[in-house]
């Protein structure tokens, strides 16, 4: 059998990974959409490396668009096999696909107004809402811990990865010539310290594994909670500033999370007296989905459920549902706080925000997780002065600050734990995927000082036999 990578590569997004058996079958780990590249994204989205009509089936490990959105487009280019899942991820991927495909046709009906003036051809979106609702027809659920079997060759079990709601680890066991190997793929790994979700299961031992590394090279930092530091923003913009404040967060995992903050700051009687604006349709549906699956809830919050039964709701919360509720936001004076996604701001409604309120000193733009560098989010964390949105170029002139330490990524140290179930000198072959190439190679390290022997990164449409 070969392993070949065709995504998240010695980059953060676009996550599928194609493993193939010598009677033909082919199995994709994940179909994640690139996201945050600048010019290099849509190309990138629009080759495969592989042909989909060849691929049996689709093993999904969870519902974020890096690792699920390219699903329609797969079926739209010829796969028609089944895609698994479990039944949270299901759900999260309806939703997250629907809003990609009016994102993508919004962008496209933009873009196209420019064309037609300048004379050039139209473009196309990766897929439209129809596809994005048919293509849920190919899912088939699965609960965590039990193996199954998806053909003679493979089997398959999920271990909750705590990243998300649904969120899972993919165990295979793959039998060719008489022998079986084990092999897992980390899907993206949680922290063991979630304010809402469980920690990351143990497995049994593997012969391969492929794990990802987004913050393979540094430590969250778990000296400050993650109320004190939403409060400090909401503070230092709201109260001092009398400003905005503009949090960009990723629909699902990291708005909840944020929610459940500013529940806490409530009920301590610490949040401030102001206006918290969600305005992002799909945060709303995810967070009614997050709702319901609260077994996947840890201790903690689960005590919090007994005296609590909204632990995402606060006084202020207010929940944007219209594209006019959304833009009359730009003429409203602070202090208010507006959560928003996408949490690489190159999408969705955060980006219109911070297009309006960029300029004015007395705003805050924060960002509570993960930027690639390309995306509007790394540019603005960088410290650019300027940055072009939408075709216009804009004065960097409000306070532009990051929660680095919120990710539902684990880092170096959640990693290695997540791996300490393993005996490094069983595991034949261990592939760094899903991180920064600098950051990469400052894991590699690591995980070769902890007994790891025979350790790759690779880079795009790599291929390697497994034996």
């Amino acid at each position: 059998m070969k392993i070949a990578f065709h995504g998240a590569a010695r980059t953060v997004t676009g996550s599928k990974h194609l493993l193939s058996l010598t009677n033909g079958n082919k199995y994709l780990l994940d179909c994640g959409m690139f996201q945050g590249m600048g010019k290099d994204t849509d190309p990138l989205n629009r080759e495969w490396g592989f042909e989909p009509r060849e691929v049996t089936h689709l093993i999904l490990s969870h519902a974020h668009i890096d690792h699920s959105g390219l699903i329609p487009k797969l079926i739209k280019d010829g796969f028609d096999g089944k895609i698994f899942c479990t039944p949270a991820t299901k759900e999260l991927t309806a939703a997250l696909l629907e809003d990609s495909a009016g994102i993508q046709e919004s962008d496209a009906k933009f873009e196209n107004k420019k064309r037609a003036q300048e004379g050039k051809p139209y473009i196309e979106p990766l897929y439209n809402t129809e596809d994005a609702l048919n293509a849920m027809d190919a899912f088939v659920e699965v609960e965590y811990d039990i193996w199954f079997k998806i053909d003679d060759n493979i089997e398959v079990m999920y271990t909750d990865a705590g990243h998300i709601i649904g969120s899972a680890a993919v165990h295979l066991k793959v039998t060719e010539n008489g022998k079986t190997k084990r092999l897992t793929f980390s899907g993206d790994v949680g922290r063991y310290r979630d304010v809402i979700l469980k920690s990351p299961k143990e497995f049994s031992q593997a012969d391969y594994i492929i794990i990802e590394s987004t913050y393979g090279n540094s430590l969250h930092d778990v000296s400050v909670t993650t109320p004190d530091q939403v409060l400090h923003w909401i503070e230092k913009a709201c109260v001092q500033k009398k400003g905005k404040l503009i949090m960009a967060a990723f629909s699902v995992g990291r708005t909840q999370e944020i929610l459940y903050a500013m529940n806490q700051l409530e009920m301590e009687g610490r949040l401030p007296a102001l206006e918290y604006f969600v305005d992002s349709p799909l945060s709303v549906k995810a967070t009614e989905i997050v709702k319901h699956y609260p077994k996947y809830f840890n201790k903690t919050i689960q005590r919090v459920l007994q005296s609590d039964n909204d632990p995402f709701g606060f006084k202020g919360l207010k929940y944007i549902k219209t594209v006019d509720e959304s833009k009359a936001l730009n003429f409203k004076d602070g202090p208010f706080v507006v959560i928003s996604a996408s949490g690489m701001a190159d999408a969705g409604r955060v980006k219109h925000h911070i297009s309006n309120n960029i300029e004015n000193s007395r705003n805050t733009i924060l960002f509570t997780g993960y930027c690639e560098p390309r995306s509007l989010g790394g540019r603005l964390m960088a410290g650019n002065k300027e940055v072009g949105i939408y075709g216009v170029a804009h004065e960097v002139n409000a306070e532009i600050g990051s929660i680095r330490s919120m990710s539902a990524h684990g880092d170096y140290d959640d990693l290695c734990q997540f791996l300490a179930c393993q005996n490094p000198q069983q595991v034949a072959k261990l592939f760094i995927v899903h991180g920064e190439y600098d950051v990469q190679q400052e894991f590699k390290k690591r995980l070769a000082k902890k007994g790891f022997h025979d350790i790759t990164i690779p880079e795009m449409h790599f291929e390697v036999g497994l034996t």
